[in-house]
């Protein structure tokens, strides 16, 4: 069965500098460390940067399996940092450290992945293998992004700024099903 996406370009789609499809080498996941995809649409929604755009990743995957399209491939978002020229962003709703996300008694990930939402990723990867010539590579937010940051709660501690998509991502099934290369 096809995969269905329902495309709701976020507002500023049109300011993000648009690509060839060729350029794409790289899928990053994450996850959106919010409790839904209502508060997700809201955050990617919020212009932060000069150009008038914000970060956002171009697909979001509810944890039923729904699949949302933000930004089309062929334009750069704002999902991770020195990378994004030649990626795609992939954010699974998941709550992640929500919403404690930089105190040290909040560093462990404990929601799971639901098996519609990881089918959802993988057919999704399938098409995205399809569309992008060069696509070869995924990662996850936290190998890509390594930094430390002072804890919220001590300041004189430091918790690492992205932990997604984090210990209960299936990156033992997704990896070999998904025909790209995981980059670490």
């Amino acid at each position: 069965m096809p995969l269905t996406i329902r495309h709701l370009p976020l507002p500023y789609v049109d300011l993000l500098p648009e690509r060839p499809a060729e350029a794409v080498e790289l899928v990053v996941i994450h996850c959106t460390e919010l409790p839904d995809l209502a508060m997700a649409r809201e955050y990617g929604e919020r212009v932060l940067h000069a150009s008038g755009t914000g970060n956002s990743g171009h697909y979001y995957i509810d944890r039923d399996g729904t699949v949302l399209r933000y930004v089309p491939g062929t334009r750069i978002a704002h999902h991770v940092r020195g990378h994004n020229p030649n990626s795609i962003g992939i954010e699974l709703v998941n709550t992640g450290r929500y919403p404690d996300w930089f105190d040290t008694r909040r560093q462990v990930m404990t929601e799971p992945y639901p098996v519609a939402q990881v089918d959802a990723l993988l057919a999704l990867l399938a098409q995205l293998r399809d569309e992008f010539p060069k696509l070869h590579q995924i990662a996850g937010h936290e190998d890509l992004d390594t930094d430390m940051i002072p804890a919220s709660d001590d300041p004189a501690r430091q918790v690492r700024r992205k932990l997604d998509p984090g210990v209960r991502f299936p990156w033992d099934a997704i990896v070999p099903a998904c025909g790209l290369q995981r980059l670490r």
